[in-house]
């Protein structure tokens, strides 16, 4: 596990050494852009949906029965943009484009065209790593700006026409307003983002890291989303705790 954890913070150290030739692989950064938001838009708004209408579903009635339901639109509001968007956008993030692009780097490190490009001189970290993290940092906030307002809708639906709250919009909206300002969605979008450099190379780093055949492949695209997945919930109870003080 330390072995591991080394060397991503190795090759993050490396990719971030190279940041200044991101110029040079523009196009293959938007092109990993639009594969990862062509994939995932639709999922993540429909994920982000129900996710806002089961918090109101299940918050709503205890709040309207002690005369609360007016704090719906606050409670949907900070659940989504702090912790609910980025956690669970991070999850979809790994499980569907971590995964792909362990599985791609890890076919080409099995079938030795990894080995091919350092023939020719081309660094994989530069043609393979750098194009994949810089998209995914950047994609992944833009997923949790979709899924905030989709979360909200979704919220204020089930609040309006569930009679058991019975609010207007303008009543849940003025409150979601009240509650959330621009600094808790900038906490959102800064999770999101340290969420997408632990995606991106954790699975780059499972992907260069692969031996065998088809079954070190599958093992390699396992490793990458459970890794993923437990690296975003230990992340996200420190950059919560940080936040709270800087707060």
């Amino acid at each position: 596990m330390f072995q591991d954890i080394g060397q991503m913070l190795l090759l993050l150290g490396r990719t971030a050494r190279a940041l200044p030739l991101m110029v040079r692989h523009r196009r293959k950064v938007c092109e990993q852009l639009f594969e990862i938001g062509n994939a995932s838009l639709l999922m993540a708004c429909v994920l982000s949906l129900f996710i806002g209408g089961v918090l109101a579903l299940q918050t709503g009635p205890v709040l309207a029965e002690r005369g609360l339901q007016g704090f719906i639109g606050q409670i949907v509001g900070l659940s989504m943009c702090k912790e609910l968007a980025p956690v669970m956008m991070a999850v979809l993030i790994a499980g569907r484009i971590g995964s792909a692009m362990a599985a791609e780097i890890g076919s080409m490190q099995v079938y030795q065209e990894i080995d091919a490009l350092r023939t020719m001189n081309i660094s994989p970290i530069h043609f393979l790593v750098l194009p994949r993290l810089v998209a995914i940092m950047v994609a992944l906030p833009v997923l949790v700006v979709f899924a905030m307002l989709v979360g909200w809708l979704g919220g204020g639906l089930v609040a309006v026409y569930n009679f058991q709250i019975g609010i207007s919009f303008e009543a849940y909206f003025n409150s979601l307003r009240a509650g959330v300002d621009l600094l808790d969605v900038v906490n959102g979008l800064l999770k999101s983002g340290a969420f997408g450099v632990v995606i991106g190379v954790v699975a780059c780093h499972q992907g260069l890291q692969t031996i065998g055949g088809p079954r070190g492949i599958g093992r390699s695209v396992t490793k990458a989303v459970v890794n993923s997945i437990i690296l975003i919930l230990i992340l996200d109870y420190f950059l919560t705790r940080l936040l709270l003080h800087l707060d």
